[in-house]
């Protein structure tokens, strides 16, 4: 349809309602924050647009140029569109799709579900949001540790109450049981993940049978006095990607009865580089999964037709995984080591630099502190954000402070999150020499 006579009418200024203006938005959505993280990818555009080269190691993303989807999954979503899938699918997903998830966390993680145990969305995050709304309140507690990824921001959305965790590097940034003990009787939901984002670093056996025995003996005392359970939101989003003789771990393998109170939170996103295709799903009681279906139904956060299908072709090949991941996986790993030795090699020499060992995921936890240094402009870095500022003007690198994963500016001060799905080994090498004639051209 076109307007014809000229009939435009021009709106620009009536939509472009003050800011301040008092009432026009809901009070939540006031108080909301952004993504840190976007604002940092706003600085990279920037440079990026005037024509310099920067190593971009902060977007939790892959580059298709660097990592594909494997092939299975790129035909079988071309196969089911050329078929005419394009209508929509249930609510909690595709049968087909929930029973193959079913057969793939018993082929590969032990753990036998009915298949109403299991739905089906738009990505992982859905599942999160939809976990949350099924069993918090608005005034309920929710513990999780920090770093972590986008809890503060669900809390605020729901009206609940945050318990922050605080994690440091000598328990990898996860808690143990003693850490989060005292935190149980307070909460209604407890949120980890592991491997953990922004970390890569996962849990051990020790740490997570202590925090999954007490979460049980917490709801036996709470059955008895007839109050509501505490549940565990396990998103384990990256359970695939575990390295060098990591061992990835579940509740309810070390705990079957954790069954009752876990939901999983799970996709294809970052195991296939499938971040775009928007295939995720949780696991977990089915009294709460028929909730969160209910939830994301009314709100249509489901997964498109085409892609459900092609991913339970995927899913129900562990041939074509296994091959994938032994490239994929390869890749990944051989970022993180080049980055971990450049930096160690920056630390021997002296420079203010540290790092993690990497276990798991995309990520590498590194350690930047060159704190009261002055650089040639004569400014004097004082706080993270000075220090990722520099790296990105000077080395031309991007790097995520851990603020942006809810640390406090004291707790977090050196530490940052260095992502490598959007890079290759040949940016890490350009980028390595560059990040250590930064740090040694501060006085």
């Amino acid at each position: 349809m076109t307007v014809e006579g000229g009939a435009i009418h021009d709106l620009t200024e009536l939509a472009a309602a003050p800011r301040d203006a008092e009432g026009r938005i809901s009070t939540m959505a006031a108080g909301l924050v952004g993504s840190e993280i976007l604002k940092i990818a706003g600085d990279i555009r920037a440079l990026v647009a005037s024509g310099v080269e920067v190593c971009n190691l902060t977007v939790g993303d892959f580059k298709p140029a660097q990592f594909r989807v494997p092939q299975e999954l790129s035909d079988g979503i071309q196969a089911a569109l050329a078929d005419g899938q394009t209508n929509y699918p249930p609510s909690n997903g595709l049968l087909e799709l929930r029973e193959a998830v079913q057969r793939f966390y018993e082929r590969e993680l032990g753990l036998r579900y009915s298949v109403d145990s299991v739905l089906i969305a738009g990505g992982a995050r859905p599942c999160i949001y939809a976990t949350y709304r099924a069993v918090v309140n608005a005034g309920d507690t929710v513990a999780y540790p920090v770093p972590s990824w986008n809890n503060n921001h669900y809390c605020h959305m729901l009206g609940a109450n945050k318990l922050e965790v605080p994690c440091a590097i000598e328990t990898n940034f996860l808690p143990t049981r003693d850490a989060i003990i005292d935190a149980l009787p307070k909460a209604r939901m407890v949120c980890l993940n592991s491997p953990l984002n922004p970390t890569g670093t996962a849990f051990d056996e020790d740490a997570l049978l202590g925090i999954c025995e007490a979460i049980v003996a917490e709801n036996q005392r709470r059955e008895q006095a007839g109050e509501a359970p505490l549940y565990l939101l396990y998103d384990h989003i990256y359970w695939m990607l575990t390295f060098d003789g990591v061992e990835h771990l579940t509740p309810p393998q070390l705990v079957p009865e954790m069954a009752r109170y876990t939901v999983f939170i799970d996709g294809i996103s970052k195991a296939f580089a499938a971040t775009g295709v928007r295939v995720g799903w949780a696991v977990g009681p089915v009294d709460v999964i028929k909730r969160m279906s209910a939830i994301l139904g009314h709100v249509g956060a489901w997964a498109p037709r085409a892609e459900q299908l092609a991913s339970v072709g995927l899913l129900d090949d562990p041939e074509a995984i296994t091959a994938y991941h032994a490239e994929f996986k390869v890749g990944i790993l051989d970022r993180l080591r080049r980055l971990y030795r450049g930096l160690q090699a920056m630390k021997r020499e002296g420079l203010p630099v540290d790092c993690a060992a990497p276990m798991g995921a995309i990520y590498l936890t590194v350690r930047v502190h060159p704190f009261g240094k002055q650089t040639a402009a004569g400014k004097v870095l004082e706080t993270n954000d000075d220090v990722r500022r520099y790296l990105l003007d000077e080395a031309r690198v991007g790097v995520v402070p851990f603020e942006a994963f809810g640390v406090s500016s004291e707790d977090a001060k050196g530490w940052f999150r260095l992502s490598v799905g959007a890079v290759g080994p040949a940016d890490i090498d350009a980028a390595l020499p560059r990040i250590a004639e930064a740090l040694r051209a501060l006085s």
